[in-house]
C-alpha cells in the first residue's frame, strides 16, 4: 500500500513539473532582436532626416508563437514597427499615431488592451458601463473586469518599452490591428502610415511615413512577382 501511494506521489511530482516545465518555457520565449529598419523587407526612409522606418507583418500564428495568447486567430494581424534614427537628435513617439490604411481606404488605429480583451475574453464589463453625472459634467468610465494578465504581459514584453528614440539607435514594438472585417488578404494593397513624429525638443515635426505591405508580401517565400502574375 505504501509503495502504490509511493508510485501516486510520484507521478504527480513528475505531472507538476513538466506542466510547470512547460508554462515557464513558454513564458520565456523571446521576439527576434530587432535589426535596424532598413534591413526588414518594406521600410521608408527620409534620407534629409536620416529616419527609416520599417513594418514587419506577423499573419501567421507560427512566426509568432512567442505570444501568450492566439490574437491573430481571433482577427488581429501583429505588425512590428521599427524605427532607426540615424540622426544626431533624440525623436519622440509620444504623439505618433500609426495606423493601418487598407486597401479601401479603411483607416484602422492600433488596438488598445481594451479591445484585445474584449475579442479574446468576450467580456461585457471589459468596455466599462457609463455612469451619468450631474450637468455638465460628462459620464465616467467604470471597468468591472481588469486586462488579462496576459495582454498586458505581452504588451511589456514585445511592445515599445519607451517612446523615445535615441540618436543612432533602433526602437520597436508590436501593435495589433483588427482586420476581421476586411478581405481575405487584408495585407495586399494596403500599408501603414506614421504620421506626428517629432524631434524631441518638439521643434521639428517629421514627414509622413507610408509603408505598402506589397513589399512584405513580395518578399515572402513563395510570392510571385508582378510580371509572373500577369502571365496566363
Amino acid at each position: 500500500m505504501m509503495s502504490y501511494r509511493f508510485r501516486t506521489i510520484s507521478i504527480l511530482l513528475v505531472t507538476t513539473f513538466c506542466i510547470f516545465a512547460a508554462t515557464t518555457q513558454a513564458a520565456d520565449k523571446k521576439a527576434p532582436p530587432a535589426k535596424p529598419a532598413n534591413q526588414y523587407a518594406a521600410f521608408e526612409t527620409h534620407a534629409n532626416e536620416k529616419v527609416t522606418v520599417a513594418a514587419d507583418p506577423c499573419d501567421d500564428p507560427k512566426d509568432c508563437d512567442f505570444f501568450r495568447l492566439p490574437y491573430i486567430q481571433h482577427g488581429f494581424v501583429a505588425i512590428r514597427v521599427i524605427f532607426t534614427n540615424d540622426s544626431d537628435t533624440p525623436l519622440s513617439l509620444a504623439d505618433a499615431r500609426i495606423q493601418f490604411i487598407s486597401i479601401n481606404n479603411d483607416k484602422i488605429p492600433a488596438a488598445t488592451d481594451d479591445d484585445l480583451q474584449r475579442r479574446l475574453f468576450s467580456t461585457k464589463g471589459t468596455a466599462g458601463r457609463k455612469v451619468p453625472m450631474p450637468m455638465p459634467l460628462p459620464p465616467i468610465t467604470l471597468h468591472d473586469k481588469p486586462v488579462d494578465k496576459s495582454i498586458t504581459k505581452d504588451d511589456n514584453d514585445f511592445g515599445f518599452n519607451g517612446t523615445t528614440v535615441d540618436p543612432h539607435s533602433t526602437l520597436a514594438g508590436y501593435l495589433f490591428y483588427d482586420v476581421r472585417q476586411l478581405p481575405d488578404q487584408p495585407l495586399k494593397g494596403a500599408e501603414l502610415y506614421v504620421k506626428m513624429v517629432h524631434t524631441l525638443d518638439g521643434k521639428k515635426q517629421l514627414f509622413d511615413f507610408n509603408i505598402p505591405f506589397d513589399k512584405w508580401l513580395a518578399a515572402q517565400p513563395g510570392a510571385k512577382s508582378a510580371a509572373d502574375s500577369s502571365k496566363p
